[in-house]
Formats: structure tokens, sequence, C-alpha cells
């Protein structure tokens, strides 16, 4: 006997792991000269190399049982000083240790803050394009799982259709911004709107609507582009921030959720999100990774080498007739299907070993998602593989107007 949710989810792979899999598969077989993955967001520029000195550092200044042991269930305080420090610095806050709970990384930190939410009948909204794994993420903490339809083709936020959403069982509403997959930054303006609508839905139905704002990407912005800090916008805001992006580690799991304490129930909400990460087991994240950011909360990425990605793709495609809103942040660009052909789209290019994330997962169907965290010279070497694939396409196309 097993749990038939749990099952499915083991059973049902992603299909972006699924891509990903085919792709080592097919490099195997072929060569990685001939195969072109974009399915995966995995960093491809090195960790900052003030993570390495810190490494070093607290290897060499600490004793093993102080580096290596537990921290307290919410994080060693140095680092969460650090990391309010820096927040502060930047955005004219003050945060405390007290609000900050290290996590794991985003995803357990979303499913902490989800289950901690999740009152019988509950709703959560996200705005597509959203991450795929939002949605079995609420559903394993028992909300109901609800998404906004997108805003193409520039993707904010369809914020008439978020207010006609909202209902009494809504407990809270899941932003990505910069957003994966289009690389989208809401605005200043949108965010204001959106806190308009959740202040005043929150008086009407006699309960805080929270905004939970997922945010492993917020360092990963181009052309000067501003990324608001939201608990600045709107006071019930629950943040969740990853370094996997931001410092080049995603397997190394760190992150952390800020809980205001102007947020409306904060002290019990903070609790709740601290006893659902109980719950799930992801308490005292990585302590050798605590002393890293104790260290490195302030350091940037150098995002050169993705911003070179993002002009040459963008640059390329779009030339070639492919129709995409320019990415402000992240490293993806999510792309129109250019033919009414779906499925036949995405086998073809397939069977060019060009392998796209189709956009359905995301809540958007018709789009494809391409992450640019790869090689410029093989973003290079896949413009004439694009250029065929939308080429065939056209032909298709014109060849089924003649037949009608």
């Amino acid at each position: 006997m097993f749990n038939e949710k749990a099952y499915s989810l083991g059973a049902n792979r992603s299909v972006i792991r699924e891509l990903f899999e085919y792709g080592r598969k097919r490099t195997a077989e072929v060569g990685p000269e001939n195969v072109f993955d974009f399915s995966l967001g995995n960093p491809s520029i090195p960790a900052p190399p003030q993570v390495e000195a810190a490494i070093r550092e607290a290897l060499v200044t600490m004793p093993s049982l102080a580096l290596h042991g537990y921290t307290t269930a919410a994080g060693d305080v140095a680092a969460r000083q650090a990391i309010a420090d820096d927040l502060n610095a930047r955005f004219g806050t003050d945060i405390t240790p007290g609000e900050l709970f290290l996590g794991c990384g985003a995803a357990p930190e979303l499913v902490a803050v989800l289950s901690a939410l999740a009152v019988p009948g509950g709703e959560v909204l996200a705005v597509a394009p959203y991450f795929p794994e939002y949605k079995p993420f609420a559903e394993s903490a028992g909300l109901t799982f609800r998404a906004v339809p997108p805003d193409v083709p520039g993707f904010q936020i369809r914020l008439s259709e978020l207010e006609k959403m909202l209902n009494v069982h809504t407990q809270a509403v899941l932003i990505d911004s910069p957003n994966n997959p289009s690389g989208t930054v809401y605005s200043r303006e949108t965010l204001q709107a959106l806190s308009e609508i959740l202040t005043r839905k929150s008086a009407e139905f006699g309960h805080p609507i929270y905004l939970i704002s997922d945010e492993p990407y917020r360092e990963l912005v181009y052309d000067g582009v501003e990324v608001p800090f939201v608990p600045c916008i709107y006071r019930d805001t629950i943040v969740c921030y990853s370094y996997s992006k931001s410092l080049s580690l995603p397997g190394e799991r760190i992150g952390y959720v800020y809980v205001p304490r102007a947020a409306a129930d904060s002290e019990q909400l903070y609790a709740a999100v601290l006893g659902a990460a109980r719950a799930a087991g992801h308490v005292c994240a990585p302590s050798l990774m605590q002393q890293v950011i104790a260290r490195c909360a302030s350091v940037r990425p150098d995002l050169e080498a993705y911003d070179a990605n993002r002009r040459a793709l963008y640059d390329g495609l779009t030339a070639m007739g492919y129709q995409a809103a320019k990415p402000e942040g992240a490293f993806y660009l999510f792309v129109k299907v250019p033919t009414e052909n779906k499925a036949e789209f995405f086998d073809r290019a397939k069977a060019l070993d060009l392998l796209l994330v189709p956009g359905a997962g995301f809540g958007c169907p018709g789009y494809f998602r391409i992450c640019y965290c790869v090689s410029y010279d093989m973003i290079q070497r896949s413009l004439p593989v694009f250029r065929a694939l939308i080429n065939e396409s056209r032909t298709d196309a014109a060849e089924e107007r003649d037949d009608l």
C-alpha cells in the first residue's frame, strides 16, 4: 500500500526533468556538440570567488564540531544578522534576525509557508506563467491551487482577473519576480495596484490575504531594471529567497524566509512556518552554507555571461520571426510557438535535438521556455537549428493553407 498522491508525483515526473535526462542520454549517443539542451535552469557561471574564500576560512578557523554541528532550528544568528544587514542597507528596512528563518532552499521554504497557511478549504492563487512545482507544493500542503491567466504578451499581472478570482477562501497569492519562465520583472506600478486590491479584499473578507514573493532570481536583472522589494509595497508579504541562482549554489540548498513583524499575525505566522518546516524535517539548514551566507550575504553575481547569452538568443530568434518578451531578469526566454500545431512543433524540435520546455506546465500553453544558462558557444551553434525549425513550421503552415 502506498500514498496515491505521492506515487503519482513520483511516477509522473516533471517534463523539465524528463527532457534533461533525455538530453544527457542523447549527448552520450551523438556527442555534446549535437545536442542543444535548454531544459534545466542550472546556473552556468561559477560561484563568486568570495564563496570559496568563505568556505576555506570557515574550515580553517572554526572548530569542526561548531562548523558541522546543528544550529538553532531557525538558523545561525550571525547568518541571519548578515542577511538583515544586507536587506536593510539596500531597501531602507529595519529587519531583525528574528524575522528570518534559514531554510534548505526556496522549494522547502515555499512548502513550509504554504503548509503554514493551509486551513481547511483554503486556496492559493498563482499568477501564470508560474513555476510548475507550485501546484504540487500547494496541493501537498492541503490547499486548492488556482491560476490567474497569463497577461500576454508582456507577462505582467491581469489584475482585474486576479481580483475576480479572490474569495473568502483565498489564503495567499503567489508570485515570482523576476519571473520563471518569462524573465519579466513586475513593475512597481503593477505591485502597487496588486497591493491595493489585496488590502481592499482582505478587509472585505475579514482576514489577511498574504502575498508570497518567491525570489530566487532577485539579483539576476539586466539593463538597470528595478526589482521592487515587495514587503515595502504590501505589508502582508512573505518572502522566500534562495542563493541557488544568485551565488550559483543550487546543490547546496540554502535560502531564507522573511516574515515581516509588520505583517498580520506575524508572530503566529513565523511560528507556523517554523512548525511546518519542522514537520517536513527541514530545519537546521546545512551549517557550512550558513557560515558562507554569514560572510557572503552582500555578494552579487557577475551577470556578463548571462547578459551576453540573453542578447544573442533574443536578438537572433526575433530576427528569425519568433515572438517573445525581452527578458528583464532571471535566465529564461519565453517564446511563442510559431505554428498552430504545437505538438508537432515540439516533436520536430526534439528530433533536431533542440530541447525546449512546453509552456503548458507553466500555465501558458502556446509558448516554450528556453534556459539560456548555457555556454555562449552552444547558443551560437543552436541558432541555425532554430532557423530550420521555424522555416519548417512556416512551410507546413503554407501547405495547410494551400490544402484548404
